[in-house]
């Protein structure tokens, strides 16, 4: 079976070395990165061979933050942040920048390889259940009578083509990270129905996910945001205050 490779991103020289260390004894390959630019570099020379990014926030050349948004412009790689800002409000803005998981240091090498295969454990399954989804790209076979297209779930100018991945208003797509395409669907195929953002974060990173339920605050403001709902009159997503989120109003 082919290595997994880790791209390390940080600019402590003992930090990248205990990472591969411990990485490589536990079956990786590892890429080491000392600042965002060279981080960059790798993740666009060797994309397809990358399955993970662990990444410091506090780099020599630009924030660890704008890094994520910088990727997620282009790649769905799993990202785990590791950092010494500890504070609640970094690590929520971490993850709604659409990091996968966080680590705050020091922090035990042991306990940071399982988080490692957490997270490529649920890629995988991410991976095969978007496979199982038929193609219908440009040049794909046409509908069949016993696989008829997949009807699109709509609320008024909104809606999403669930067998295509794409979120259109008034008909025009809009650019979505994985998570807030994946919170959307949730909360448009049970309209009216209240979630909570324990549930809502099961439904996005998987039940093995160790993180914090209050980050999806973070990317419910950047949805709402993208698909033109004001949060102090919605009109699609509903903050139900002290319990979670539902689509709608009653």
């Amino acid at each position: 079976m082919n290595k997994q490779t880790i791209l390390v991103v940080d600019d402590e020289p003992k930090i990248r070395g205990l990472l591969k260390s411990y990485l490589e004894a536990n079956g990786y390959n590892v890429l080491s990165a000392r600042n965002g630019k060279e981080g960059l570099d790798f993740l666009r020379e060797q994309k397809k061979s990358i399955s993970l990014v662990l990444l410091d926030l506090m780099l020599p050349d630009f924030s660890g933050e704008e890094f994520c948004v910088k990727l997620r412009q282009s790649s769905g790689v799993p990202v785990i942040i590791i950092t010494a800002k500890v504070d609640e409000e970094n690590i929520i803005n971490g993850l709604g920048l659409g990091a996968d998981d966080y680590v705050c240091k020091p922090f035990s090498p042991r306990q940071l390889v399982a988080r490692v295969a957490a997270a490529l454990r649920r890629e995988a399954l991410r991976g095969s259940a978007e496979q199982s989804v038929p193609d219908c790209h440009a040049g794909s076979a046409p509908h069949s009578a016993t696989h008829p297209p997949a009807i699109p779930l709509q609320y008024e100018d909104l809606a999403l083509d669930t067998e295509r991945r794409l979120a259109l208003k008034n008909g025009n797509p809009i650019t979505l990270t994985r998570d807030e395409y994946k919170i959307l669907t949730l909360l448009m195929s049970r309209r009216t129905k209240i979630f909570t953002r324990d549930e809502i974060l099961d439904a996005v990173k998987g039940e093995d996910y160790y993180g914090f339920d209050r980050s999806i605050d973070s990317h419910i403001k950047r949805l709402r945001a993208k698909i033109g709902d004001n949060p102090k009159s919605p009109k699609y997503i509903t903050t139900v205050y002290g319990i979670g989120y539902r689509f709608g109003t009653l």
